[in-house]
Formats: structure tokens, C-alpha cells, sequence
């Protein structure tokens, strides 16, 4: 799928209503076991270009994750929604359930919005098991009230495998791609792909594509031109190409909607509450669940060596602080390890003109060849 716009309609007519989830790691299957169709509204540039709507609500320093949502669900790309679902992460992404709702009340727009609070706190400090299960069960109850469905457990049980299924495929496929077997940029675009698409497809093509790369052989896995991606968002397409082109192997990837989001799975109960405090507990560490940044450097670290990597590009998004707060100490730590790190920034105009980094990139991969 490469059009989210001409897919939300689809899922109206399979009776399968779309709900919009923002940011990345919400209780997608808890939605599902509802007959709706969770649509993770992220790393979406390709079907929001001009920022219009957005533009009247954020400032121009605010990070295009946040603004191209803000333009999605304000603007008319946006009506095919039946509900928006958001929880808090940083700063920016915590305000923007009230700067949605006052956009839809502007212009006149109905739209069901859940907000559900993650708690940030680190569990070494204070048990949080029992708030988070109460704001489960205050979900539950809303989504029932606001759709008519009533919680079953079987099929809350059912969804829970059916996404466990969707991580496990994903973690099979970024070994192909560490062994050569898959180019990355055909990775990122099926992994991007799958938040707008039902869950059932997804797995479908999964199946299909983990078949095809298992079959393809293997490169030569002693190259020592081996790098780690990192960042909230992955690289634009055409900057995958130019990595690969420059003789880089991306062995492994820290991206916030890569690995981030399906390299733990969830023990698998029928239990919402426990479900979601075993998924958020142990998540994968990543700068927008703060109380799990405390162990990203142990676990990049264990992903370098696992991996027998070279060398990291992360990939900055621009103004988002958090991850820029988090460089100079990762920064120090590849250092003594003698890993070679490589920093890009993209921003909102940058996608289209990657061509910029050609040169940095290259000389990156002839540096740790």
C-alpha cells in the first residue's frame, strides 16, 4: 500500500472503521479486538506535503512528526477517520489532544478523540501497574460507549497474537536484511507501510515477502562496512538508496518505528490491564517513553556488538530535543568503543533533497571500510 488516503476508505466498506493512533506505540491491539482498524498516524510525509492547516496552530520550530499530524486530521485527508486515539510522549506530543481539539471545533468537525496517559515514571521509583490499569479500564469503557461494542476477551486475546505474529515477521525480515537478502529500503517501506494498512493484509504480505527474502542468498556477511540507522524516524527513501549505494550494510536499526516498536514481544493474555503493563514495562527503550531512556546506551551497545557493527548514522530529526539530548552521551560511548558515528539532520523540506548527503555518506562508509 502506498496511498493511506485511498486506503482509510476501504476500511469503511470492510466494516472495519478507522481509528487514527498517534504517536507510535498505542494499544493497537486493544483497538482491533473492537472491529476497528488501528492506523498508526506516523512517518507520514508522503501523503501530507503542504502544511496549511498545521501551520495555523504550531510554531515553525515544532517538529514535522507533530505538525504533519496536526495537517492530516484538520485538514480534509482526515475525514475518513471514525476516532483519534493519543497518549502522551514529550513535550510537544502531550499538548496536542487540546491543539487538535480546538482545530476540529474551529472548523466545525465531529470526530471521537481518546486520550489514554502512559505513566513516565521509572518502575525502579514507584509501581505504576494499577494507574495504568485504570486508565486501560477508562478506555475500554469509552470505546464502548462511543461504538457500540462491548470488550470480549477472546478477541482481545486473538488481536494479541495477531500483532505478536506482525513482530515476529518483522524481526525475521531485518535479519534478511543484515544478511544481505533484503535491500533496506524495500525494509522501511514495508514496515511503513503496515501502520496504514488492516492488520490481516499485513501479516498476509509479510508471510509472502519473509518467504521470498529466506530464499534469496546471502551476501558476504565478513564485509566490514557493517552500520547501525538510528532515529526517531527512519531516513527518506532516497537517502536508504544512498546509504546502500555507498557500500554500507545497515546490520541493524534503532529507529523508533523499526525496532523499536516490534523487537519485544508481549506475553500474550487475554487480560488488557496485564497485557499493556508487560508491553509498556519492557517496551524497547526509546526517547519517547522517558522512563525506558535510562537503558538505551546499555542496549545499543548489546545491538553494536550483537551485530559486529562499524559504525551508526543517526538520522536527527529536527527539534525533536529529545533525541538531540540524548547524542553527546551516546556520542561519548561510541567513542570509546572506536564505533564512527555520522549525524544528519533532516527537516520538514529536506525529504526531496537528500542528493546534499551523497558526499558525507560516502566518505562515512570509504572511513570505517
Amino acid at each position: 500500500m502506498r496511498n493511506m488516503d485511498s486506503n482509510l476508505p476501504r476500511f469503511k466498506q470492510q466494516d472495519r472503521r478507522p481509528v487514527g493512533c498517534f504517536p507510535l506505540y498505542p494499544p493497537l491491539e486493544l483497538i482491533h479486538s473492537f472491529g476497528l482498524t488501528p492506523v498508526v498516524l506516523w512517518d507520514i510525509k508522503e501523503q501530507v506535503r503542504k502544511l496549511k492547516e498545521s501551520d495555523r496552530h504550531l510554531q515553525s520550530f515544532t517538529c514535522s512528526v507533530a505538525r504533519r499530524l496536526t495537517e492530516f486530521v484538520l485538514s480534509d485527508q482526515g475525514s475518513p477517520l471514525d476516532g483519534l486515539l493519543m497518549y502522551n510522549a514529550c513535550d510537544t506530543l502531550r499538548n496536542m489532544p487540546e491543539i487538535i481539539e480546538r482545530g476540529l471545533e474551529e472548523s466545525g468537525k465531529a470526530l471521537p478523540l481518546f486520550k489514554f496517559h502512559v505513566p513516565m515514571t521509572s518502575p525502579t521509583q514507584i509501581d505504576s501497574t494499577e494507574y495504568l490499569a485504570d486508565r486501560i479500564r477508562e478506555l475500554v469503557i469509552k470505546i464502548e460507549s462511543t461504538f457500540g461494542v462491548k470488550f470480549s476477551s477472546e478477541r482481545f486475546l486473538a488481536s494479541v497474537r495477531l500483532y505478536n505474529s506482525i513482530r515476529k515477521f518483522s524481526l525475521k525480515m531485518e535479519t534478511g536484511v543484515a544478511e544481505g537478502r533484503m535491500s533496506y529500503v524495500d525494509f522501511s517501506r514495508l514496515i511503513r507501510d503496515g501502520y496504514r494498512m488492516p492488520p490481516e493484509k499485513y501479516l498476509s504480505i509479510l508471510d509472502d515477502a519473509t518467504r521470498q527474502v529466506e530464499s534469496n542468498p546471502a551476501k558476504n556477511t565478513s564485509d566490514g562496512r557493517k552500520i547501525i540507522v538510528s532515529g526517531i524516524l527512519p531516513p527518506p527513501d532516497a537517502l536508504c538508496s544512498i546509504i546502500e549505494d555507498a557500500g554500507l550494510r545497515v546490520a541493524g536499526n534503532d529507529v523508533a518505528s523499526q525496532a523499536r516498536s516490534y523487537s519485544y514481544l508481549p506475553k500474550e493474555t487475554d487480560d488488557p490491564a496485564a497485557y499493556y503493563a508487560d508491553f509498556y514495562r519492557n517496551h524497547c527503550p526509546c526517547t519517547t517513553l522517558l522512563y525506558s531512556s535510562d537503558e538505551r546506551l546499555k542496549m545499543l551497545n548489546a545491538l553494536i556488538e550483537d551485530r559486529n557493527a562499524r559504525g551508526l548514522i543517526f538520522i536527527g530529526e529536527k527539534f525533536c530535543e529529545y533525541e538531540y539530548l540524548e547524542m553527546p552521551f551516546l556520542g561519548k560511548m561510541l567513542e570509546q568503543k572506536k564505533i564512527a558515528t555520522l549525524q544528519l539532520e533532516i527537516a520538514t523540506d529536506d525529504e526531496d533533497n537528500v542528493e546534499a548527503f551523497r558526499t558525507r555518506i560516502e566518505a562515512f562508509s570509504e572511513l570505517i571500510r
